[in-house]
């Protein structure tokens, strides 16, 4: 077999937005990440909105638009005399 083929596996830090560190072994020294389980909404039982780029928005304006698209499709038609 090769030698010195696989990465240097050290000491590393996950650190988390709210500030939660977690002592682990990685090949990279830092990772940096959003969300940890002492602040997912999960784990804390908090209901925590977490909305990244308006997406909720986004979709209940789609979802107001398409309930006022079929509401008007079941709306009576006219008929011509």
């Amino acid at each position: 077999m090769k030698t010195d083929i696989h990465p240097k596996y050290n000491d590393a830090e996950i650190r988390c937005a709210c500030g939660n560190v977690i002592k682990t072994r990685s090949t990279r020294s830092t990772i940096i990440i959003g969300i940890c389980n002492a602040c997912h909404p999960f784990y804390t039982g908090q209901q925590k909105f977490v909305d990244t780029a308006g997406r909720v928005d986004k979709f209940q304006q789609r979802l107001a638009k398409t309930q006022a698209a079929q509401a008007a499709a079941a709306a009576p038609k006219k008929k011509k005399s």
